[in-house]
Parts: C-alpha cells; structure tokens; sequence
C-alpha cells in the first residue's frame, strides 16, 4: 500500500463539503473548456488523401477504403512496432487495452476503428493473441502510409533533417512512434483525413487514468509523462 503524493489535510465534515463545493467550480469550467475544445475539433479543415494506400488484412490485400468497413468515419491507431523488432510498445499497449470495450459503441456511431503496424501479421498475430484482443489489426508492411502519417521515419529524413512529428521537427531519432489519425469518407467515395493525435495526445483515450485521476495516489508515474511509467500492461507484455 502506498502512501498519498501529498499529506492529506484531515478537516471537519462541513469544511470538507466548503472545499469541494470551490473545487466543483473548477471542474465545470474544465468541462466546458472540453466541450468547446471538441467543438473546434470537429470545425478544422480536412485534407483530401490520394494515394492508393494498401494493407495486409487476415483476408488478404485491402483498401483504407476497406477498412472502413461501409462506415462513413475511421480511426486509425498507429501501433509502435517495425518489421523484426521485438520490442512491443508499453504505452500502446495500455492504450489498445481499452480499445475493444469501446468498439461496440463506436460502430453504432457510423465508426470503425482499426490499429496499424508496419510489421507483418505474422509478427502481429502472436501478440495480438497473447493480449487477447478482438479489434482488427493490419499490416501497413510495404506502403507509404506510415512514413507518410509521420509516425515511421527513415534514416533519409533524419539525416536531412526532415523527420517531423506531432507538426514539429522530432527532437529524438525513433524509427516508430505512436499516434492516431481519423478519416471521413463521402458518399461519392472521396477519402479526407479530418484529425490527428500524436505524443500525450492519446491520453483521454485510456480509461483506466481517468480513474486514477480521482485517487489520492493519481497515475503513480515518476514525472517523466511516459504513459508506460506504470501500469498491470508492463508486467503483461
């Protein structure tokens, strides 16, 4: 049993419910700030995507257009792992444990969600077993798509100095680093990237710290703002 971050401070009950009451204030604005921040998420301009993109699917060869699986919108999480790399990604998977509980209400809101990786399936496929996950996975091994959603870099753009990540220069040479992008596709079959989310950004996506967060003890993480400082998935994998 650990002890709270901070000493508590032992009140009465009427004082107890005074200090509450202020910090409720705080809450709402914060709520609020939420709302309207999505707000304007939803108003930023999309970017028409042209190329061709393919991925390896359990049932073969398929489309960004498959993926989306009749449905209008897609998000797509970019899970950290190269081809022959065995290092499996702490921080997503914390994140890709709370993806499956999420899923049947994301598809009666017209939204599919699928995770990508350029490694093969041969290499996902243990994994995903292991973790036993349900969501659709698929390999992005061969194409564009990952270098080009900017979390896989080359050893050409970091020599030149064009590795970009979260729309700034990437401060720190990593071949794969994670992230998530969201789609729309028209009825005429156009395909627009609408948003993405890079670094802390994925945050609000795991539940688990939203608990945690109302504790006394928090996320127990060392400061470092790792999303794998702590966690039952680091002794999973």
């Amino acid at each position: 049993m650990t002890a709270p971050v901070t000493a508590p401070k032992i009140v009465s009950q009427a004082e107890w419910i005074e200090a509450h009451h202020a910090h409720l204030a705080k809450e709402k604005a914060f709520t609020r700030q939420r709302d309207a921040l999505a707000e304007a998420r939803r108003a930023l301009p999309w970017t028409r995507v042209e190329k061709d993109y393919r991925f390896q699917a359990p049932n073969g060869s398929v489309t960004l257009a498959d993926l989306f699986q009749g449905r209008s919108q897609l998000i797509i999480y970019h899970f950290m792992m190269a081809p022959g790399d065995p290092y499996r990604c702490r921080g997503c998977s914390f994140l890709c444990d709370h993806i499956d509980g999420a899923n049947q209400h994301l598809r009666h809101h017209d939204v599919s969600l699928v995770v990508v990786s350029r490694a093969p399936l041969a290499e996902i496929a243990p994994f995903k077993s292991r973790m036993g996950w349900s969501f659709d996975w698929v390999s992005s091994e061969g194409s564009d798509f990952n270098v080009d959603h900017q979390v896989s870099f080359t050893d050409e753009q970091f020599a030149s100095g064009t590795a970009v990540y979260n729309f700034v220069p990437l401060a720190r040479r990593s071949v794969e680093l994670p992230g998530l992008t969201v789609f729309t596709r028209t009825g005429a079959g156009d395909i627009f990237r609408t948003f993405q989310v890079r670094s802390r950004g994925g945050d609000p996506l795991i539940g688990a710290y939203h608990y945690l967060d109302l504790t006394p003890n928090g996320r127990n993480e060392t400061g470092r703002g790792n999303m794998s400082d702590w966690g039952e998935t680091a002794r999973r994998i």
